[in-house]
């Protein structure tokens, strides 16, 4: 029997699925919450808008951005690196709405790391054709609090790596709702999303919005 790629809802959430010691995916997670997120999202992309950043290398990154809380994660000739003060419009970013912070500490309690503190969140918007390199998340100050990771839109091939960038991945296929944690002593996980794939998604049309939090100072 073929399911429809998009019928999570009548799914509901599923059961969390180890990845590797210390990550977790949670299928059909932020279901619940999907509205308000979206919501949330809009808001935050109206006061700060979605920009393709480019690397210290001269690149310009094929993912849109735009950050949410007291610090926003910024790439340019200078390097990466969390700033209070959105480049564009010279202000504060957006405060990290209520329904994200809720979502981040109970999908991170989920996954066994409790007291869950995110003070940055970075809004990735990904278009059909877009992809992320696999990288390591290290411009935070401290390792110790994990990342979660939130799909909405468009499903993408979550790629898990080990702690070299030559490591073998992992290939974890993500739905709209779906969850990722990964901390302890998969926190420096090499990881990245595959080139996304042309389609529409009934409530976000053909783009996939990912939101990551983080503690971040």
């Amino acid at each position: 029997m073929q399911h429809d790629l998009f019928d999570t809802r009548a799914a509901g959430p599923g059961e969390p699925r180890p990845l590797a010691d210390g990550a977790w995916h949670l299928p059909g997670f932020a279901l619940e919450g999907e509205l308000a997120l979206l919501a949330a999202v809009a808001a935050i992309s109206a006061a700060a808008p979605f920009r393709q950043m480019d690397t210290p290398g001269g690149y310009r990154m094929s993912v849109a951005m735009s950050n949410a809380g007291s610090l926003g994660w910024v790439s340019d000739a200078h390097g990466y690196r969390y700033a209070t003060i959105d480049p564009l419009s010279g202000q504060p970013w957006p405060a990290l709405p209520e329904c994200m912070l809720q979502l981040a500490q109970a999908a991170a309690a989920a996954a066994g790391f409790a007291h869950f503190q995110p003070d940055a969140c970075l809004v990735n918007r990904y278009a059909p054709g877009s992809k992320l390199a696999l990288h390591q998340d290290r411009d935070e100050r401290d390792f110790s609090a994990p990342i979660v990771s939130v799909s909405l839109g468009l499903p993408a091939v979550f790629l898990l790596g080990g702690l070299r960038r030559s490591d073998p991945t992992q290939k974890v296929l993500l739905q709209h709702g779906d969850v990722v944690v990964w901390g302890g002593p998969a926190r420096l996980r090499y990881h990245g999303v595959s080139t996304l794939k042309p389609g529409l998604h009934p409530l976000l049309g053909a783009q996939r919005i990912n939101l990551t939090l983080r503690r971040a100072a």
